[in-house]
């Protein structure tokens, strides 16, 4: 039983990590909500379909560099500590950020302009691919026993306080500001905010202590050491990444894809689809501790195998209900659906990463596993379903896509318990 001081300071430990987890998401997922704006200002041409494709595939880039900032950042993390490369990612995240914020549009430089939003992404990217993971790990070396996962369910919960906030922000703006100046400067405002806070943050992490876990293990000693280790353990990096593929796949689709799906799919008001993301952020926020908690009670397995099986039951003939009528109501209804199965399946699979994975390398494998994940499946889910969409003529193809995810992730759900055996064995034999 922890005393009142110990629990204070667990409490202060796990609001400090899981602040700068908060920022990341924001500046990482903010600009997907004006991929619109952001395709306007920064891609030439006439074809409006194009633009956004060029957007959405820049939005994406930002996945493909979270791999190497997970190997190399999460390396970096093995070697010297996870505050320390938490507080490197944090650094990184604002300068890319920046460089989002103020470079000029097309018209003004010409194409240096699309080229320095790629660069800011795949900065931004580099950072992102340690930060869920850093911050997993945190929260699972200094959870109590019994109660990892929901300690590890705020890492989680702190990116549904982006999401509100991002999607609060963006109801106001778009409710007071009209359309023409959304367009030159309005969608900046939110990003500007973003780069504002990376003092706070940076202040809040640089009095986070090191794990007591860490500070008694006998850390890796070179990156060549920790690259041996992730390639002799590559299997249950595999099978990680695939259990991640069904978070990541929903979190895209029902955040940062909502509020381009509800306008330009479904020809819903831009501020009622921002209001349904801040609902769905809410839901996050409420089940994803109750899904920590209850793979605590009942086992990270049971949650792994029920709901992506409800996930394939489900996904498409709800999104078949929606497009069959749109209504605000409808989107409400049918996101949050999706956000009851983020929540419970997330709030198992955080845990279950961060214990199967091995501790020599814990913050590096887990963050690979994730990021390869995101940069394979959930961080293309905007692209892709606008793609299926355009391709198909279904405005409810993005449920196929989340019905491949979830196919994906009980696959691997069956897969981990002998893979993670497998691995543990050649680890001890080292």
């Amino acid at each position: 039983m922890l005393s009142p001081a110990e629990r204070r300071a667990k409490i202060n430990a796990v609001i400090r990590v899981s602040a700068g987890n908060f920022l990341e998401m924001y500046d990482f997922i903010i600009y997907g909500y004006y991929a619109r704006y952001i395709a306007d200002t920064f891609f030439p041409g006439q074809n409006e379909f194009l633009r956004l494709m060029l957007s959405l595939m820049t939005f994406g880039a930002g996945f493909l560099m979270r791999p190497f900032g997970a190997v190399v950042l999460g390396a970096y993390m093995d070697r010297v500590g996870r505050r320390k490369g938490l507080l490197l990612a944090l650094a990184l995240m604002g300068a890319g950020t920046l460089s989002i914020a103020v470079t000029p549009g097309y018209a003004q430089i010409g194409l240096i302009a699309p080229f320095l939003i790629i660069a800011g992404r795949l900065l931004q990217g580099f950072s992102a691919g340690v930060q869920i993971g850093g911050c997993s790990v945190y929260l699972a070396e200094i959870a109590t026993p019994g109660n990892r996962g929901f300690y590890c369910s705020w890492q989680s919960g702190s990116q549904q306080v982006a999401v509100m906030l991002s999607a609060a922000l963006g109801v106001a703006l778009t409710y007071v500001l009209p359309p023409e100046t959304m367009a030159v400067w309005g969608w900046r405002v939110p990003i500007l905010i973003g780069c504002l806070i990376v003092p706070l943050v940076f202040w809040l992490r640089h009095s986070l202590e090191e794990t007591e876990e860490f500070a008694n293990s006998c850390p890796v000693q070179s990156s060549g050491a920790v690259m041996k280790l992730l390639s002799r353990n590559w299997q249950i990096v595999v099978v990680g990444a695939m259990l991640s593929i069904l978070t990541t796949t929903t979190f895209y689709l029902i955040t940062v894809y909502t509020p381009t799906f509800g306008s330009q799919v479904l020809h819903l008001d831009p501020v009622g689809n921002m209001l349904v993301t801040l609902c769905v952020g809410l839901s996050n926020f409420i089940w994803l501790p109750i899904g920590g908690a209850l793979s605590d009670r009942i086992g990270r397995r049971p949650l792994l195998f029920v709901v992506p099986m409800a996930a394939l039951v489900t996904a498409y003939p709800a999104m078949l209900w929606l497009v069959a009528d749109p209504s605000f109501g409808k989107l409400l209804a049918v996101e949050l659906w999706f956000s009851v199965i983020f929540g419970l399946y997330n709030g198992a699979m955080i845990p279950m990463l961060a214990e199967i994975v091995p501790a020599e390398v814990r913050a590096a494998a887990f963050a690979l596993a994730y990021s390869l994940a995101t940069a394979i499946f959930g961080g293309f889910t905007p692209a892709v379903s606008t793609y299926l969409v355009e391709a198909t003529g279904n405005r409810a193809a993005p449920a196929l896509w989340l019905s491949l995810a979830a196919a994906i992730s009980l696959t691997a759900a069956i897969l981990s318990r002998r893979v993670s055996s497998s691995a543990a064995m050649q680890t001890a034999m080292v």
